[in-house]
């Protein structure tokens, strides 16, 4: 008797939990306990949060698994040793700080205008990569580049140059989460690197590695300019 007791009173238990259940299993969380992150794009808030339709299918540009290398070759786990290679989380806790008012912080989204106009992350800034990276030869090809790429680092980055001696002074400077289109896209990786060589501190740069491919896979949100 007592045993069908037990069993009636999980069973009444088990009932009203099953709605609540279903209700959490719907809402289609970032995580078990994130529902959404409130971020700033363009001086506008927006709302992040992963999408409601389950049948929903990546963008068409994001569905191609054959692409040539060079130069669109899988990059390695670390791009630079000592920087951090984050993931969604991580990166959505870097854009709700900045939401906050941490001016410290800067994503950056790598890519070229044409590919920013597809739709980039909430709070991102587009910077392309093409005007940050350098030549191999480890120098930009002309003066203008050069004055370029020195303007952005100073103004947009924080840094300070002091041309007598060709140094930076990156103590003042802000932290710098970059990524691209995902894991065969190089053009974030590239520029890691030339930031380094000029002396930007590792702990003061992170990658998101994988970019607006794994954004979109999971759901979350995108803008458009």
């Amino acid at each position: 008797m007592l045993k069908h007791q037990t069993l009636h009173a999980m069973i009444g238990v088990l009932a009203c939990l099953a709605p609540a259940t279903f209700a959490l299993a719907a809402d289609n969380r970032i995580t078990p306990l994130l529902e959404t992150v409130e971020v700033i794009h363009n001086g506008q808030p927006v709302t992040i949060q992963r999408g409601h339709d389950r049948d929903a299918t990546l963008p068409e540009m994001f569905q191609k698994t054959e692409r040539g290398c060079p130069p669109f070759c899988v990059q390695p786990m670390i791009a630079v040793p000592g920087v951090d290679t984050i993931g969604e989380i991580e990166l959505l806790d870097y854009l709700s700080r900045m939401a906050k008012g941490d001016s410290r912080i800067m994503v950056i989204d790598s890519r070229t205008p044409e590919w920013v106009m597809r739709g980039t992350i909430p709070g991102a800034v587009n910077i392309p990569w093409n005007m940050i990276s350098r030549v191999a030869g480890g120098t930009f090809e002309t003066p203008a580049e050069a004055d370029s790429f020195e303007q952005i680092v100073a103004d947009e980055f924080g840094g300070k140059h002091d041309k007598d001696a060709d140094t930076w002074d990156f103590s003042e400077a802000k932290t710098l989460v970059l990524f691209c289109n995902g894991i065969w896209c190089g053009q974030s990786t590239d520029n890691l690197k030339t930031l380094v060589k000029i002396g930007y501190p590792v702990h003061k740069l992170k990658w998101y590695r994988g970019g607006m491919q794994d954004w979109v896979s999971v759901g979350l949100t995108s803008v458009k300019p």
